[in-house]
């Protein structure tokens, strides 16, 4: 008689109640109503939309525990109170109402949830091509593609991130292009769809790239870009014809308001993003790493009248820190230098990060990998040490807000989520010690205030991991 794990058989069956429960939501709930108008179709912004929904939490009181709230001083012996998945009450002698469910934070610290706002997970799965969904390289400009068509929900790397601590995520199309698509931001929760995932009301963003990765990709099959020259003329182009594209729309749409019977000119889905970026809607998240080039990237913003939100990787961004500053550009980047293998990462520092915080920049970390997202934590703490050895002093209360408050400020979301304030979502972390600790890890995690990991039960696996061994969630 075959043996049967029960174990195998109950996670089996936790995941057909999940996936019939996601697609009762899927089915209940449209994904973007269709518009009889096609100007409303071009300027929707979102036909994909979101329907994620908050797993249902009963009111807890997180009590006695170090808060670092990303919004003011540090708070000894303090409580978070959280109920409908928001926060309701922070900080000392919070009366916690009977009936709460009490979490006793002694010795613990409570943060935000990290931010990440760089990732490729769900999209990048290996390094082989069949793994490999987040790069569309046929053309410099994809700028229609969106990144959340190829994202595989079942990607072991969400839950891995959850149990770090990660409760939000920009997932990006690849470096390869000049512009390479659009991107999604998510909270990495279980489903069976990136629209249960999404999270509501994120502004749309547009993956820009400069510098070594287009010019080697297109140069080797002796094409433009192969020069930061011809990246520069190919930028442009495409703003030309953005430009162009708008014009002809913008007359449609207000001929249509006036009553005229028009022809809808054809649409271009490369254009409709680049419009998005033309009228405020989207924002820019740029790879660059040099100081030159993201200098010149800024000049052509201005040549064509659109904002660059933020450049990723930026490792030289100190070197024009007054300048982002002036722009209100963000840098999202990585403090811990070495292993660089490309020319434009040689002038990498770890105090990065530091001298942008005291020139008044919005400066973020960023992982740009599965295993460095299970760090951030890390990654901050790096960069403070490296700022306090500058002695530019940069205590806690500062590091954390380069992965909870700031991170959110570059996504448009900092409103609803990255700081532990009464009425933001309740997106929160408790450490069993210091987080910039190397020895730290977290203990519990909840988004919308909904517990999602606890490291005494472990993480929940991915689908695809079901029957085969399971780490117990210890970051990698």
């Amino acid at each position: 008689m075959m043996k049967v794990d029960l174990r195998v058989i109950g996670a089996l069956c936790r995941a057909s109640v999940l996936f019939g429960t996601a697609l009762g939501v899927i089915s209940a709930t449209p994904l973007g109503a269709a518009a009889s108008d096609p100007a409303a179709i071009a300027s929707s912004g979102d036909p994909y939309g979101s329907v994620y929904r908050p797993a249902p939490a009963p009111m807890t009181a997180i009590v006695g525990a170090t808060l670092l709230t990303a919004a003011g001083p540090r708070i000894d012996n303090g409580t978070v109170l959280i109920d409908g998945g928001r926060i309701i009450a922070v900080g000392r002698d919070i009366v916690v109402p009977a009936g709460a469910k009490i979490i006793d934070g002694h010795g613990k610290w409570v943060t935000p949830g990290i931010i990440d706002p760089h990732v490729h997970l769900g999209a990048q799965i290996g390094l082989g091509p069949e793994g490999n969904d987040a790069n569309e390289i046929t053309d410099p400009n994809t700028a229609g593609v969106w990144v959340e068509h190829s994202v595989w929900p079942q990607d072991p790397s969400f839950s891995r991130a959850l149990a770090s601590g990660v409760t939000t995520m920009q997932i990006l199309p690849g470096s390869a292009n000049l512009f390479g698509g659009r991107s999604v931001v998510i909270h990495p929760v279980p489903a069976v769809d990136v629209s249960q995932m999404k999270f509501p009301g994120a502004p749309l963003g547009l993956k820009m790239a400069c510098g070594e990765n287009p010019k080697r990709i297109y140069g080797a099959r002796n094409a433009a870009p192969s020069t930061v020259m011809g990246e520069a003329e190919g930028y442009r182009k495409a703003w030309i014809l953005a430009q162009a594209y708008d014009r002809e729309w913008s007359a449609y749409e207000t001929g249509r308001a006036q009553g005229a019977k028009l022809k809808p000119p054809l649409r271009d889905l490369n254009m409709d993003t680049l419009r998005e970026v033309l009228h405020g809607r989207m924002k820019v998240n740029m790879h660059c790493y040099r100081a030159d080039e993201m200098a010149l990237a800024i000049k052509i913003s201005h040549e064509f009248g659109y904002h660059i939100g933020s450049f990723h990787h930026a490792v030289e961004a100190y070197k024009i820190a007054p300048l982002l500053a002036k722009e209100s550009i963000c840098v999202a980047t990585w403090s811990r230098r070495g292993g660089w293998v490309k020319f434009e990462a040689e002038d990498a520092i770890s105090a990065n990060a530091a001298l942008l915080e005291k020139a008044g920049v919005c400066v973020t970390m960023h992982s740009d990998g599965a295993t460095a997202g299970q760090h951030l934590n890390l990654e901050a703490a790096v960069g403070m040490a490296a700022g306090n050895e500058a002695g530019l002093r940069i205590t806690d209360e500062v590091a954390v807000r380069w992965i909870t408050l700031n991170p959110a400020r570059l996504l448009g979301i900092d409103g609803s989520t990255g700081s532990l304030e009464k009425g933001k979502a309740a997106d929160v972390v408790i450490w069993n010690g210091n987080p910039f600790s190397i020895y730290t890890v977290a203990d519990k995690v909840f988004v919308d205030g909904a517990p999602v990991f606890d490291r005494i039960s472990g993480r929940r696996p991915s689908d695809m991991e079901l029957g085969q061994p399971v780490d117990t969630g210890a970051p990698r």
